[in-house]
């Protein structure tokens, strides 16, 4: 989209603040500007039109009548179609605590800047509001509203495939591997996510028919790569529910073994919770997991509530640090000693570090300053077919 056609909500008490971010806004191109003074004014002209009238709302947090938060809340509950960027000068502190709430409610969130604004800043929020259409729309169109029954039809009429994000070594740019992610293509709907599937086939404990279908395509893919001379490793996402099933790592190997590939070609991602259960059943799987060859790794890290003791209960030899830590993370201090924390971490334990949702040029230089070994998210490439994929390999990476 570009600049000229956005159309942005300013809410700022400051008069003078308010009018220098508008002037900003004009001097940028953008034609259509709205302000106001507080939560509330800004909240009844988010209300007053049936159509949608703003993209991007720059919202100050201290304010009178209705602060920033409560602000915030009201745009969550009542589902308004805007993005938000977040400003203030009481710390990056706060403006963190502020948007992790507004994610938490469900805003899309574009970033967080601190007092006082700077031009460039906003273009660059600018440019990520455009990388992240896709994605938010991406998102909208997987709503849970899906049946059961339709879910599974689908998979019996084989309608999912995989999806493949690539996942770069930030040290030499090159291609190490990429992570397997479903999606289903629905005969009217098109390309469906996985929040539209996964957790009613989670809940109803049907999970495993589209885990079983999601290895074996990525394992005959992977075989084929590696024939073709591209050889790298594939991530697959595991659900905790599966692993109550004590058959399941035979299954499992199994299935990657018929296709003719090696486990060893094959890192299973495990949610930090699943790796923190006191499950015996779970336990006894991963570990037998990785006697059969597979790298485990430890997803969506940093999320959960864990702690030293508990990380050394499976032989994980991957961390994957969650997205929300590494977004923006070049301009949070404290997401940055976390992030490297994170890193440290892995390193003193002997094993890979991984960063997803990396979106931008500055948090992979971050990252890679930091250590980090390798990387995946939008700023390297979305996730793609098989064909998209197949076409992606042979391409030079560039940054």
């Amino acid at each position: 989209m570009r600049v000229r056609e956005l159309s942005i909500l300013v809410v700022e008490d400051d008069d003078f603040q308010r009018q220098m971010v508008i002037n900003m806004l004009r001097s940028l191109g953008v034609a259509s500007v709205y302000d106001a003074s507080n939560g509330q004014q800004a909240i009844e002209i988010i209300r007053g039109k049936s159509e949608k009238l703003v993209d991007i709302i720059i919202c100050d947090l201290n304010m009178p009548e209705m602060d920033g938060l409560e602000f915030l809340r009201h745009l969550g509950q009542e589902h308004h179609n805007v993005s938000i960027i977040l400003v203030s000068a009481l710390g990056s502190r706060l403006l963190g605590s502020a948007a992790r709430m507004a994610k938490m409610y469900g805003i899309k969130l574009l970033g967080a800047i601190e007092k006082p604004i700077a031009l460039q800043q906003i273009k660059n929020m600018f440019h990520k509001y455009d990388r992240s259409e896709n994605k938010w729309l991406e998102a909208a169109n997987t709503s849970d509203g899906f049946l059961l029954k339709d879910i599974l039809q689908g998979i019996q009429a084989d309608e999912f495939e995989p999806f493949f994000q690539p996942k770069v070594d930030l040290a030499t740019d090159q291609l190490v591997g990429a992570e397997v992610l479903a999606r289903w293509n629905h005969p009217k709907l098109g390309v469906v996510g996985p929040y539209g599937f996964i957790p009613q086939l989670e809940q109803s404990k049907n999970i495993e028919g589209l885990t079983f279908m999601m290895l074996e395509k990525a394992s005959v893919a992977l075989r084929e790569f590696h024939d073709n001379g591209h050889t790298f490793n594939l991530s697959v996402n595991i659900s905790l529910a599966s692993l109550n099933d004590t058959a399941f790592a035979e299954k499992i190997t199994s299935i990657v073994r018929n296709v003719g590939l090696d486990p060893h070609h094959i890192i299973l991602e495990i949610t930090e919770t699943a790796a923190m259960t006191d499950a015996a059943h779970a336990l006894e799987n991963l570990a037998r997991l990785c006697m059969k060859g597979f790298t485990l790794s430890i997803d969506d890290y940093g999320t959960g509530y864990s702690s030293m003791q508990q990380l050394t209960r499976i032989a994980f030899s991957e961390l994957k640090i969650d997205q929300s830590f590494v977004k923006d993370l070049s301009d949070n201090e404290a997401m940055r000693i976390v992030v490297e924390s994170c890193i440290d971490m892995a390193h003193k334990l002997k094993v890979k570090s991984v960063a997803e949702g990396v979106e931008s040029q500055k948090d992979w230089d971050m990252l890679k300053s930091l250590g980090c070994d390798t990387a995946q998210g939008y700023f390297i490439a979305k996730p793609m077919n098989l064909a998209s994929f197949s076409r992606y390999l042979p391409g030079n990476l560039n940054y």
